[in-house]
């Protein structure tokens, strides 16, 4: 099975469950055989047509006499996937791409049609490169919408918090690929000598251009299987995580709660930033998420993390002012992170519209765990400001007894004088992420 075979099941199954994983398209490597070709390829399709599914749908759509929403949902998968070739890789012949479309087609879908009119559509396309239809520009959102492939709620929001060029900018940011960035355990080796390690193993890496103890990776193949992995020598976290938890500014000997941990990055780079001195105790609402946090301690050899399963909501009165620092990495909608997920934009954003109440309770919850002069750090991986700022508002006129802190992070990031910033991709080149620290006062009862 080659990679455009496992692209269509992978895509097809992301349709069937509701939402993308990376699991999907492992589970479709594994079960086919398939080389570390083709497993990047199928990669680079997989995320190129859920990256530019509607910009897809738009030019297939001009060239189907039947609307793609009254197709078999393998005949669509198998006409993007086609389309996406000949539109954005130009090192695939136009024949194969075509080709390999409609074989799909006549393998896969139910209609003994389907191969005939996957050929008729994408050829016409085929005909048409050089004069493709146009994206109407009347107005800014829907074209930005169709251009980049994501809603119109989601373009909206993001006109209004930083206007047309900055969206603009954002929206192609998110649909690029981000650079596969770990993080050095320096309780066991130095960034240098790690790069120096994982060079020896042929994967490429380069130190991270302004993070220190971070290193950027390429041909990785399976990243579990390295042996600087199963040594614990680095664990796998995108800058802005890393950023949280600098903000906050851990040091050794404390006692630190994260109360939404799971997978258990910032608990890592807490504990490692404490020299592995001190307590991090590690939250996560679900069960399973204990094996996976203890799992990811003990590779890495940090025996100073607890992993419990404890609600974020609910009050432990044994934890009660305990915590000199307590991390609050909230659920979220994700719109931070759509260029490692890429059908979060996709989502029913009506759901969304219940976390800030959420948010709010977890938030207000931990504050009761900070003792008198702790630190609460409060971070999302979204850019909607009603789950970020307007959430800090709101806890500050109901707890008068934290105050927004300073802090600085590394250039060009900065200074963050009123103790709070969002990063963006397009801007920083890191997962959108917004990051609060607040000071409990030393004389709170």
């Amino acid at each position: 099975m080659d990679a455009r075979e496992v692209s269509l099941q992978a895509l097809y199954a992301c349709y069937k469950q509701g939402g993308w994983s990376d699991g999907v398209l492992k589970k479709q490597l594994a079960q086919h055989g398939a080389d570390r070709r083709d497993a990047a390829l199928a990669t680079q399709l997989c995320f190129g047509v859920l990256q530019n599914q509607m910009l897809l749908d738009f030019y297939l759509s001009r060239f189907s006499n039947i609307p793609l929403k009254r197709m078999e949902e393998k005949v669509v998968q198998a006409l993007r996937l086609g389309a996406y070739q000949l539109l954005f890789l130009d090192k695939i012949p136009q024949s194969a791409a075509v080709n390999s479309s409609v074989e799909l087609a006549k393998r896969h879908c139910k209609n003994p049609r389907a191969a005939g009119m996957v050929n008729g559509i994408l050829r016409a396309l085929v005909r048409s490169l050089d004069d493709l239809p146009t994206v109407p520009q009347r107005d800014p959102t829907s074209y930005l919408s169709i251009l980049y492939s994501h809603p119109e709620w989601m373009v909206k929001e993001f006109l209004l918090a930083i206007g047309t060029g900055e969206t603009s900018k954002l929206l192609a940011a998110n649909n690029s690929q981000p650079p596969m960035s770990v993080m050095v355990n320096t309780t066991k080796i130095t960034a240098q000598e790690l790069r120096d390690k994982l060079e020896e193993a042929e994967v490429e890496a380069r130190l991270h251009p302004w993070l220190n103890d971070c290193l950027l990776l390429a041909r990785t193949g399976n990243l579990e299987e390295l042996d600087a992995f199963q040594k614990g020598l680095f664990y796998v976290q995108d800058p802005a995580s890393r950023l949280a938890v600098l903000a906050a500014g851990p040091i050794s000997g404390m006692r630190v709660l994260d109360c939404c941990a799971a997978p258990g990055g910032k608990s890592f780079a807490a504990a490692i930033a404490m020299e592995n001195c001190g307590q991090v105790i590690s939250c996560d609402l679900h069960p399973h998420k204990k094996k996976l946090i203890q799992a990811g301690a003990d590779r890495l050899g940090l025996d100073i993390i607890t992993p419990q399963t404890a609600d974020g909501k609910v009050f432990h009165p044994e934890w009660e002012r305990a915590f000199d620092l307590v991390l609050v990495d909230a659920p979220c909608s994700g719109l931070g992170v759509i260029r490692k997920k890429p059908d979060i934009r996709y989502k029913d954003p009506a759901p969304l519209e219940g976390l800030p109440e959420i948010q709010l309770a977890i938030l207000s919850n931990a504050a009761r765990y900070v003792r008198p002069g702790g630190t609460l750090l409060y971070s999302t991986c979204t850019l909607l400001r009603r789950e970020n700022e307007e959430v800090i508002g709101t806890f500050l006129t109901r707890d008068s007894s934290f105050q927004k802190e300073p802090f600085v992070l590394p250039d060009p990031v900065g200074a963050a004088p009123e103790g709070m910033i969002t990063l963006w991709p397009h801007r920083h080149d890191t997962d959108g992420f917004f990051i609060c620290k607040l000071r409990k006062g030393e004389d709170s009862l």
